[in-house]
């Protein structure tokens, strides 16, 4: 990709959207999209490569380095393309490139590149949450499989997965950081019963997963047994890098910008927003927004080059989770009393769709670890506070 120069690849980028991309969807990433057209629009985007761009051509990627990578998500996001994100893409194949035998790579990341298989996590527990590393899920060995017994909440999609990458207690006796596996096993097989969790805006994304004598293969076991703890924070990184670095809950997630929707539901005045205070937090926000863009930037130039140890990663969590907020209650603000609805006559469903995600919003300083947690990861390994 090096012989093709970036705004060569530019052009050559538009080309390919002007034919492959229909009009119905440069809405961004949404729920409701045309499900036949998202279907084209995901096979075009694997026949390139350019679901998973950066990872090697073997593995199905695009293998583009990052100038040419960047490049597309630039040109991705100014046509407003839906982008085909999965926990595959965004943490368990980062961490299989790094940690994953060769044989794990051949096995899963191709599958992930296509888009083919469906994965959720299996971290939190009901008595492991914020501290997780009390996870009591056990993996005993048995031949060449290991056999799970536990429980697991909050998996996030958990009722559409086809395999779970997992966190498993394989020694009872050692320290509790010390005794942990990470894991890959299939979700459709005896001893795996999930139940899906009613959430605050009437959708049910979360389930309880109950593993009684489910069975995952010795191989699937990615890095040392035992030393899962490491690889377990190293996705989280990934994690924490992707939220971040996302576009946040209103520009990715909904039909229009949050200025656009901010503009429509006040009204402009002289050319400005008429009401001052939500003019000024409107330019407030903007501002943070730009400022977390070049932080996460910054994390994932630190990422390539190998640079670990510091969690800029939770920095950008913390205060992704603090921008979507803070959007979605200008929203509410913009709306007055139209956000009040939930159902019914007297509101449009714009309006309806604005009071469920801001509803969902509430839960974005909880999960993928609490903003108490984050502000405690960037004391110790970004800020190097004594303990």
């Amino acid at each position: 990709m090096s012989s093709t120069s970036i705004e060569e690849f530019r052009q050559e980028v538009r080309s390919w959207l002007e034919k492959n991309l229909p009009q119905e969807l440069r809405v961004g990433s949404r729920k409701g999209l045309p499900k036949d057209s998202l279907r084209k629009w995901t096979e075009a985007l694997v026949s390139r490569g350019w679901i998973t761009p950066e990872w090697p051509t073997e593995y199905g990627g695009g293998g583009l380095d990052r100038k040419h990578a960047a490049a597309l998500k630039a040109e991705l996001k100014a046509i407003r393309a839906p982008m085909i994100t999965s926990f595959g893409t965004m943490m368990l194949g980062p961490t299989l490139l790094e940690f994953g035998t060769d044989e794990q790579k051949q096995e899963f990341l191709p599958q992930i590149s296509r888009h083919e298989v469906v994965w959720c996590q299996g971290y939190s527990e009901p008595g492991a949450g914020s501290d997780l590393a009390s996870l009591q899920t056990r993996a005993v060995r048995d031949g060449d499989d290991y056999v799970i017994t536990g429980q697991k909440i909050w998996t996030t999609g958990a009722d559409k997965a086809d395999w779970i990458f997992c966190l498993v207690r394989t020694d009872l006796a050692a320290p509790k950081h010390e005794g942990i596996s990470f894991i890959l096993f299939p979700m459709h097989q005896p001893g795996v019963e999930v139940s899906p969790l009613t959430l605050i805006d009437g959708s049910a994304d979360f389930s309880q997963v109950f593993f009684d004598g489910a069975r995952a293969q010795a191989k699937h076991v990615v890095g040392p047994v035992n030393g899962g703890w490491t690889i377990a924070k190293r996705l989280l990184q990934h994690e924490r890098t992707t939220d971040g670095g996302s576009e946040g809950g209103i520009t990715g997630a909904m039909k229009e910008t949050l200025a656009d929707f901010v503009k429509r539901e006040v009204g402009v005045e002289n050319g400005v927003l008429a009401d001052p205070q939500l003019r000024q937090r409107l330019a407030q926000q903007e501002i943070e927004a730009k400022a977390l863009k070049l932080t996460m930037r910054r994390a994932r130039e630190e990422a390539r080059a190998g640079q670990t140890a510091r969690d800029i990663g939770s920095l950008g969590k913390y205060r992704w989770a603090n921008m979507v907020q803070g959007e979605q209650n200008l929203a509410m603000l913009a709306l007055g009393t139209q956000g009040l609805g939930w159902s019914g006559p007297g509101f449009e469903d714009t309006h309806l769709e604005r009071t469920r995600a801001w509803l969902t919003t509430r839960a974005d300083s909880i999960w993928g670890g609490t903003n108490e947690v984050q502000l405690n990861v960037i004391a110790k390994r970004v800020l190097e506070i004594p303990e």
